[in-house]
């Protein structure tokens, strides 16, 4: 399994991520543009590194997408706050759906700011009045490589995690929402989202986007 990381100036998290890869996955790390030499470092611990120059979460997951070559492929932050060692339990239940998402259980309440935790609950309670019964939208998930080439998720920003769920759902995919651990981030890292009040904004206004 191919596991798709996203990665912005992560040089202080990627060994203690890049150490939690289970046995049997291939780390893809998807360099956007950072000065802190997290190409480099991924490449020593034996990532493959691809490099995405447009910023926007979106379009390194998508370019991480098109580098994989296993045919069910895995996403995750790569700040250190997700335990990668969930990934092939999530991978199991594939055998009765078509895309795990992960839903974020916090180990206290310092690891997610109110305001990302709001933001969250209020585009999770629209999907769900629309239907697709989730509480979270997903850093971390699991699905087949050629359907989610097929939904033609478009969005390269930060509204791609909700337009994948939404897509998802308007195309009938049976989404199975499981928990998983959400810890802090490395020291030395900083959430392009949740890391601040405008980052969160930033991110609402992407999803609205979508939503819209």
């Amino acid at each position: 399994m191919d596991v798709v990381l996203p990665c912005l100036d992560e040089a202080a998290a990627l060994p203690a991520v890049l150490a939690t890869l289970p046995s049997g996955c291939r780390a893809i790390v998807v360099d956007n543009g950072s000065s802190d030499g997290s190409p480099a470092i991924a490449a020593s611990l034996g990532a493959l590194v691809v490099h995405e120059p447009k910023r926007g979460y979106g379009a390194a997951v998508h370019t991480g997408l098109l580098a994989a070559t296993s045919d069910v492929v895995a996403f995750a932050d790569a700040d250190g706050s997700l335990d990668l060692s969930e990934l092939p339990e999530m991978a199991s239940l594939l055998a009765d759906a078509d895309l795990v998402a992960g839903r974020r259980v916090p180990v206290s309440a310092s690891v997610w700011p109110w305001h990302a935790r709001a933001g969250n609950a209020v585009i999770s309670g629209l999907l769900r009045r629309r239907g697709l019964d989730v509480h979270d939208i997903a850093p971390m998930r699991v699905c087949r490589r050629s359907a989610l080439l097929e939904l033609d998720v478009r969005d390269r920003a930060f509204g791609y995690p909700l337009e994948l769920l939404v897509r998802a759902a308007s195309s009938g995919w049976r989404v199975r929402e499981v928990d998983v651990t959400y810890g802090p981030r490395a020291a030395g890292t900083r959430s392009k989202v949740s890391g601040s009040v405008r980052g969160t904004l930033r991110a609402a206004r992407d999803m609205a986007g979508v939503l819209r």
